[in-house]
């Protein structure tokens, strides 16, 4: 465990130079170093070893991402961007699985997948990683816009995905049948249910909070916010029961930690600015006493410690916000490296076909939903307008993550195409990661003069 733990450190620790000195994004450092030492040690770190614990690892660190994630999006942001995150995470990922159903016969024809396993197989190549996207974006000047709309279409379309794949896709791979009622209920059910779940235990943490002035009891409140949603969302018919409703439904985690977590943040948010405005009123307070010769050491004194309690509340929220941070990388090293233990290279060559094939195919799906995205903003004043520029960011922030692997293992263990839909599952993971973050960071970079020229704009 020692060994472990040197070289986790390790790891992170280059991949953060190399970040810094070379602006190499960290999850590309990450993987790359992670693959690294597993072949030069031997499997020496060994975190998991199958695939299966490695997804059990996946949800166990996924809510930590989600909650450093859902800390960069703001009420402001969601409302004034709604109908375009909608849009991308929603309406995109809905039109790209009904273009791969059109398609599959004449990319996978050889294996004469059913309607079921189709959706199966797209939806979990759609899922997106948001951190990723976050870890590329800040080495760069980005207009905030764009920067919202593809880390929040990022996130939200993780948890899109994974309602298509459990809700229409197991379920129609179980026997289910799919209608248009069906599937318009259960979305909307489990869409809002997972949103009102997450907003009361959001509000049900700032009770806490109110309770502690402490800085680490206010960072176990946020990590106990955002993990108690993802775990109520999924046991959700346990309190169904509970009062006779005889149900099998669960939420969505993802949703449910998303909006607890937002709901946090803004209200944090809120009190850092009110503070800073405190903070200005007392400090021209001070002074105003401090220039007056007759002013008492005691007022003074007094008014220093207004001032003082101001800055270490406000302290204490933003110190709060950077401990997460700290915990979300440590989680995406552990991620990166554990991944890089179950890799199968045998099984990659052996599809490797398949998984080219995949690849390309989502591309080009990801590509041409973004280009429509582009064409309906710019008809409109109400969605955010997206040039050229935007169109290809947004379409190369689309790398895939850990929870593609999460419900690679939730598909039934005799499912005979199995075998071939983890090959390409992975195999879309590691070609992404590589390829998507090479292209962002060559094309933001090109671009990177009229980036921050439009960040100016967007300022004034």
């Amino acid at each position: 465990m020692v060994v472990t733990l040197l070289v986790v450190c390790a790891i992170l620790f280059i991949a953060l130079q190399l970040e810094e000195k070379f602006k190499v994004p960290s999850p590309l450092g990450l993987i790359g170093l992670s693959f690294l030492a597993h072949y030069l040690f031997a499997g020496i770190p060994m975190l998991t070893g199958d695939t299966e614990h490695f997804a059990a690892l996946v949800l166990l660190l996924l809510p930590v991402l989600l909650i450093t994630d859902s800390f960069e999006l703001t009420v402001a942001d969601l409302k004034e961007h709604g109908l375009s995150l909608v849009y991308l995470a929603v309406v995109a990922v809905s039109l790209s699985v009904g273009l791969a159903l059109l398609t599959a016969d004449t990319l996978f024809g050889q294996y004469n997948l059913s309607f079921a396993a189709v959706i199966v197989l797209f939806a979990m190549v759609l899922a997106t990683d948001p951190v990723s996207v976050v870890s590329i974006f800040s080495n760069f000047e980005l207009p905030h816009r764009l920067k919202i709309l593809a880390e929040g279409e990022s996130l939200f379309n993780d948890a899109t995905a994974l309602i298509v794949f459990v809700f229409v896709g197991l379920y129609a791979l179980d026997g289910g049948e799919l209608t248009l009622g069906y599937v318009t209920e259960i979305s909307l059910i489990v869409i809002f249910g997972s949103a009102v779940l997450g907003v009361f235990l959001g509000y049900v943490g700032l009770l806490l909070m109110k309770t502690t002035e402490n800085r680490i009891a206010e960072l176990l409140i946020v990590i106990m916010v955002g993990y108690g949603a993802f775990e109520a969302a999924e046991v959700f018919y346990i309190f169904l029961n509970m009062f006779g409703g005889h149900s099998h439904l669960h939420l969505s985690g993802i949703l449910s930690c998303i909006f607890a977590t937002i709901t946090l943040h803004h209200v944090m948010s809120k009190a850092v600015a009110t503070d800073d405005k405190k903070l200005k009123k007392e400090e021209a307070e001070l002074q105003f006493e401090s220039s007056k010769g007759d002013s008492s050491s005691s007022v003074i004194g007094f008014m220093f410690n207004k001032i003082r309690a101001t800055v270490e509340e406000r302290n204490r929220h933003l110190r709060t916000k950077e401990d997460i941070q700290l915990l979300a990388i440590v989680a995406n090293t552990i991620l990166f490296i554990a991944m890089a233990e179950i890799i199968n290279l045998e099984l990659l060559m052996k599809y490797s076909t398949e998984i080219i094939v995949m690849f390309l195919a989502t591309t080009v799906i990801r590509a041409l939903m973004m280009a429509k995205f582009a064409m309906i903003t710019n008809k409109t004043t109400k969605m955010t307008t997206v040039n050229f520029r935007w169109w290809g960011v947004l379409t190369f922030a689309g790398i895939k993550g850990g929870l593609s692997i999460v419900m690679l293992m939730m598909i039934p263990a005799g499912f005979e195409h199995i075998e071939m839909f983890t090959a390409v599952v992975v195999g879309v993971i590691m070609l992404s990661t590589f390829i998507y973050s090479g292209i962002l960071i060559v094309l933001i970079g090109k671009n990177a003069e009229i980036f921050r020229q439009e960040k100016e704009e967007e300022a004034h």
